[in-house]
């Protein structure tokens, strides 16, 4: 009696684990920028270092949740937000711009995998000798 196969891996669970490792370093470089902040600008003021905080712990959030379906609409809304942030922080600003850069990157990517799902000829879908059956 041969056991049954063994499903497909899912090749979307791999992106989104690049997404979510994306969004905690993304997180670590907004905080970070509060070392930047104090020496650009107003400086650190109330307002600046909440947005900085509040970013950084919405991204770490958002990196969590990236198994959700709108775990990516989160993300992308986070980027926005990033960019909208330099009002009260300028470098959020261009921190924002150069992850929007990334996430661009990050999505086409996905769409390529996505692609090559349809059209099988991902490893993880092809049968024969090469996956051991």
């Amino acid at each position: 009696m041969t056991p049954p196969p063994a499903p497909n891996p899912d090749p979307m669970k791999g992106v989104r684990g690049v997404f979510a490792a994306t969004l905690v370093l993304e997180s670590i470089v907004v905080l970070l920028g509060m070392l930047v902040l104090t020496k650009f600008g107003a400086g650190a003021t109330p307002a600046g270092v909440a947005a900085v905080l509040g970013l950084a712990a919405a991204l770490i959030v958002a990196a969590g949740l990236q198994r959700r379906p709108w775990g990516l609409c989160l993300a992308l809304a986070l980027q926005a937000v990033m960019i909208a942030l330099a009002v009260f922080v300028p470098v959020l600003g261009a921190m924002g711009v150069v992850f929007a850069l990334v996430w661009s990157g990050l999505l086409l990517m996905r769409r390529d995998v996505a692609r090559k799902m349809e059209r099988g000829e991902l490893p993880a879908q092809r049968r024969g000798p090469d996956r051991g059956e």
